[in-house]
């Protein structure tokens, strides 16, 4: 049993969000199942084998809410490692290597990044060298971290405002923003303001509702939504067609729970109806989504992979025409602490492109801020470094996304218990906009970012995660989100 201890300071910032949310992972930046315990003023977290390791933990910092950050690649030693200065270390290296490699693609730095760069390393090469002083070298550690974020805030936003304007000024198309359009038909208020900020649309096509009687289909509401788009020329993107989720499943599927080839073969009479009544229609089809995460009918991983790779073959049987999305979710895997998974999300898309499966483009599910069952916080050069390891497959990306603009209670969320932590408003909502967004669409690769909520007054997944409140009021992120398309997009 491989053990790593960690020592906070004050011990009393131990809280149960920390234990429950830290983890562990290697070269490959996937999660190993451990365990968390706390140990006089010392987080350890066990695991069943004994290597290097990199530590994540939501740490809060100043100006910049509670992101989970990582540390350097650490060995197993019996001394406690004093965790804030480790974050500040692997915080400071990520920044460094990010600079150089942006630098080496012609960015031009600002005086302001390199300044936030040379504080940081100064508050933690002192911390370094004093760690007798647990005290002073926290506050150390801290003022390095809050330096290095604000730092990274700022070359992100240089990297995206000049990559975007090269690519506009050259010519090249910038990707689509859209959103996804609900299960409900959108009033003329709320259409007028989705058309002003978007280009794109997400038509959801969910099962529990378009078959609620096994062989009964229903879709007056996706044929308007469908409808509607067309005559507004946005672009279609229909799905996902298989949802993984206990949410989206038919109640009668069920009754055939042991029964894997009967799954198949409803499944694939689900995308047979819906492709030959959609097909022209739509500009992409979305065949699965979160494959990797979703735990239902008992299905093992084996079985996914197959009912996966039947929406694929099937779609492009039916419409060869049409590019085909897989989607998944939890990209970071932060999931994979608590159960021992064969197929992590990258291994998982992996598996399938080795099948020879004819897939367009992959997207990546992340409901930022909520726990569990969604993405934990991540600060800008950590999401960068995200899009750019799955852009390796060399396949288009999309961005499927949102966050809370609250913390409390919501009574049209269908996910329950899973609340953000304290400190999520609308502004940061906004602000979470204003930063991700435009590098997400900076990045050649990703075709398009989707907010795959866009009302809190009606059902939705995540608490607070729609762009629209319980009023039906708009947020301040739409209209962030209607600057950007302004600003970058011609269309």
């Amino acid at each position: 049993m491989g053990v790593m201890r960690f020592r906070i300071f004050p011990p009393e910032r131990i809280t149960e969000d920390l234990v429950r949310q830290a983890y562990l992972a290697g070269m490959e930046r996937t999660a190993w199942p451990i365990r968390a315990a706390i140990v006089g003023h010392d987080l350890l977290l066990q695991r069943s084998v004994s290597e290097s390791a990199n530590v994540h933990v939501p740490w809060p910092v100043e100006g910049h809410g509670r992101p989970t950050l990582s540390s350097g690649s650490l060995i197993e030693r019996h001394e406690p490692y004093l965790l804030p200065l480790e974050l500040a270390r692997g915080t400071l290296v990520q920044l460094r290597n990010q600079l150089a490699d942006w630098q080496l693609l012609g960015l031009s730095v600002s005086d302001a990044i390199l300044a936030k760069l040379k504080t940081a390393t100064e508050h933690l090469s002192w911390a370094a060298v004093n760690q007798e002083d647990a005290a002073l070298c926290t506050c150390r550690s801290e003022e390095s971290l809050r330096a290095a974020l604000d730092a990274a805030v700022l070359l992100s936003a240089s990297f995206s405002e000049q990559a975007l304007a090269v690519r506009r000024n050259g010519g090249r198309p910038i990707g689509l923003l859209g959103a996804d359009l609900g299960s409900t038909l959108l009033d003329t208020p709320t259409a007028r303001l989705f058309l002003h900020t978007f280009n794109a649309a997400q038509v959801p096509i969910c099962w529990r509702s378009t078959e609620t009687t096994e062989g009964r289909y229903n879709w007056p509401v996706n044929d308007s939504q469908i409808q509607w788009c067309q005559k507004h020329m946005l672009k279609v993107l229909a799905g996902p067609l298989l949802m993984l989720d206990a949410a989206s499943l038919p109640d009668w599927l069920y009754l055939f729970e042991d029964d894997f080839d009967s799954v198949l073969d409803f499944v694939s009479a689900l995308i047979r109806t819906t492709v030959e009544r959609y097909r022209g229609k739509v500009d992409a089809w979305v065949c699965a989504g979160r494959v990797n995460t979703g735990a239902v009918l008992s299905l093992n991983e084996q079985q996914r992979l197959r009912l996966v790779a039947r929406t694929v073959e099937l779609t492009r049987d039916l419409d060869p025409d049409t590019p085909v999305l897989v989607s998944f979710d939890q990209p970071w895997a932060e999931y994979m602490r608590d159960r021992d998974s064969d197929f992590p999300p990258l291994h998982f898309a992996d598996t399938l492109l080795r099948a020879g499966l004819e897939i367009s483009g992959l997207m990546l599910e992340m409901n930022v801020g909520y726990f569990p069952g969604g993405t934990l916080t991540r600060h800008v050069l950590e999401f960068n470094r995200q899009l750019d390891t799955w852009s390796l497959f060399g396949l288009p990306l999309w961005i499927s996304l949102c966050a809370p603009s609250a913390a409390n209670d919501d009574p049209r969320a269908q996910r329950k218990g899973i609340l953000p932590p304290t400190g999520w408003t609308a502004a940061s909502q906004h602000a979470f906009v204003a930063r991700f967004v435009p590098l997400a669409l900076a990045k050649p690769i990703v075709q398009g970012v989707l907010w795959n909520q866009l009302r809190d007054n009606q059902p939705h997944d995540f608490p607070h995660g729609g762009l629209f409140d319980l009023r039906s009021k708009p947020k301040p992120a739409l209209s962030t989100l209607a600057t950007i398309r302004k600003l970058y997009l011609k269309k």
